[in-house]
C-alpha cells in the first residue's frame, strides 16, 4: 500500500507536536508494511527518509505537461471560491489563464503555467497564500505520482488533500490533531471553514482522542460513521538517558508548553501561589513561549512569587528532556487539549505527572493525576501531595514508565492502516 501523505512540518524542523506525530506515525506505518510518500511545504534536506520518501513541495511545477490543463484547473477550481481564503492566484488572473488555455495549447502557456513556488513553511502573515497554494501543488503532485490514499495532517493541508482527491480519485483521510476550538477562545470562521470543508470531503476521518472526535461530531456535524480516534503515541527510540546537575535545593514543578489560553498557563501559576503558602521551598518553572508570556509574567509579579518563578522562552531538542531531569512534578492544566504528547515525555522521564480532564491524553492514562482545569484548589493540592508524599510519588513513577511504554507508534499505525483499508473499499 502506498500513501500520499501531506504536512506542513517534519523533524527536525519542528514547531510543535504536529512534526513529532507525523514523524512517529510514519515509522509506523513502515513497519506496517505501508510506503509513504511525504510532502511538506519546505524540505531543507536533512529530514529523516528512513522511513519516509520526502517531496518538497517548492521544488514542484505546477503543471506537468502530461495532463490536460485545463482539466486541471477545472478540478481544482474551489481553491479560488470563497469570500475569505486568499487564493493562489486572484480570481481575475485564474480566468484569464483558463481563458488562455481554451484559446490555445502553446508551449509559451505551458511554459509559463511550469512554475514553482518556494514556501516559507512557517505560520507567518501569509499563511492562508501559502496553504492554498500548497493545495495547487498538491494536485500537480497527485498527477505525477501512483498511490493508494491520500491523508492530510491538520486543517493546514485539508485543502490540499482535497486538491488531490479531485485529481486522482482516490480516497482522502484526513487527521484532526486539533481544531480551531481547541486553540483559543475565539473560533476564527476562515479556519473553521477551512477544518468543515476538508471533514466533509474527507472518506474517512481520524481524531487524537475521543475529546476530539466529540467535538468534530458535534462542533462540525460530521457523520460519526466516518470518525474514527487513533490516539497518539510516542517515539523514545535513540533517546539517551541524561545525568543533570541541579544548581538549587528545591523541588521543582514544571510547566512545559505553549503559553497560551488553551494550555491554561494562569491556573498553573495561581495553583503555584496556593502551593507556596504551605510548601516555601519549591521552584516552578514555566517553560515555552506564547501570546499569553508578558501577562503569565505581570500575574507572577502581582502574586508576589517572582522570586519562586522561572521563564525559560522556547525549549526543543535535548533542553526539553533536561528540564524533564530537573523536575520534581510536571503539570499540563490545559483548558483543551486534543491529546498532549509532553505527559508521556516526563513519565518516561520518570516524572510525576498531573493533567487535566480536559486532555485526550487522560483517556490512555491511568498513572497521571487528572484535575479539572479551572479547580486550581485540587490542582494545587495534588502538587502538594506528590512533593511530600513519596509513596504516591513511587507509584506514579514505577507505574506510568510502564503505561507509558506500551504505547506505541507501530499500534497505531496498525489502526491508521485499517482506516486506509476501509477507505479504500469503501466501508
Amino acid at each position: 500500500m502506498r500513501v500520499l501523505m501531506f504536512g506542513w512540518e517534519f523533524p527536525p524542523h519542528i514547531a510543535g507536536g504536529l512534526g513529532t506525530a507525523c514523524y512517529g506515525m510514519t515509522k509506523g506505518l513502515a513497519k506496517n508494511g505501508v510506503e509513504v510518500l511525504f510532502v511538506m511545504p519546505s524540505a531543507s534536506g536533512d529530514e529523516d527518509q528512513s522511513a519516509v520518501r520526502i517531496i518538497n513541495a517548492s521544488d514542484v511545477a505546477v503543471y506537468d505537461t502530461c495532463c490536460d490543463v485545463n482539466d486541471f484547473l477545472s478540478k481544482v477550481r474551489f481553491l479560488r471560491v470563497g469570500s475569505n481564503l486568499h487564493p493562489y492566484i486572484d480570481p481575475q488572473e485564474f480566468t484569464e489563464l483558463v481563458e488562455r488555455e481554451q484559446r490555445s495549447q502553446s508551449s509559451e502557456f505551458k511554459f509559463y503555467f511550469r512554475q514553482k513556488y518556494k514556501f516559507s513553511g512557517k505560520y507567518g502573515a501569509n499563511l492562508m497564500e501559502e496553504v492554498a497554494r500548497y493545495a495547487m501543488v498538491a494536485g500537480a503532485i497527485a498527477s505525477q505520482n501512483d498511490f493508494d490514499v491520500i491523508h492530510a495532517h491538520d486543517w493546514l493541508t485539508y485543502l490540499a488533500g482535497i486538491a488531490a482527491k479531485r485529481i486522482s480519485g482516490k480516497p482522502l483521510v484526513i487527521h484532526v490533531h486539533a481544531t480551531e476550538f481547541d486553540r483559543g477562545s475565539n473560533v476564527n470562521p476562515e479556519v473553521f471553514r477551512l477544518e468543515k470543508m476538508g471533514m466533509e470531503e474527507a472518506d474517512k476521518v481520524i481524531t487524537v482522542s475521543n475529546l476530539t472526535r466529540n467535538i468534530v461530531i458535534n462542533k462540525y456535524g460530521i457523520d460519526p460513521s466516518k470518525v474514527v480516534t487513533v490516539h497518539n503515541a510516542v517515539d523514545f527510540s535513540g533517546r539517551s538517558s541524561l545525568s543533570v546537575s541541579r544548581g538549587v535545593p528545591e523541588k521543582v514543578i514544571t510547566f512545559l508548553g505553549r503559553i497560551t489560553f488553551q494550555k491554561g498557563p494562569e491556573y498553573f501559576i495561581e495553583a503555584a501561589a496556593k502551593v507556596l503558602k504551605v510548601c516555601p521551598n519549591v521552584r516552578f518553572v514555566m517553560a515555552g513561549s506564547g501570546d499569553m508570556m508578558n501577562r503569565c509574567i505581570r500575574q507572577v509579579a502581582k502574586l508576589g512569587i517572582a522570586d519562586r518563578f522561572h521563564f525559560t522562552g522556547f525549549l526543543k531538542g535535548d533542553d526539553v528532556q533536561k528540564m524533564f531531569s530537573l523536575s520534581d512534578v510536571y503539570v499540563m492544566p490545559s483548558v483543551s487539549e486534543p491529546f498532549g504528547i509532553s505527559p508521556l515525555e516526563a513519565m518516561k522521564s520518570d516524572v510525576p505527572t498531573i493533567i487535566s480532564k480536559q486532555s485526550g491524553v487522560a483517556e490512555v492514562l491511568k498513572y497521571a493525576i487528572k484535575v479539572d482545569f479551572w479547580d486550581i484548589d485540587a490542582l494545587a493540592d495534588a502538587m502538594f501531595a506528590l512533593l511530600n508524599y513519596p509513596a504516591i510519588s513511587k507509584v506514579a513513577i514505577e507505574n506510568g514508565r510502564e503505561e507509558v511504554d506500551n504505547l506505541k507508534w507501530d499500534a497505531a499505525a496498525t489502526r491508521v492502516k485499517a482506516v486506509y483499508e476501509s477507505a479504500i473499499n469503501g466501508k
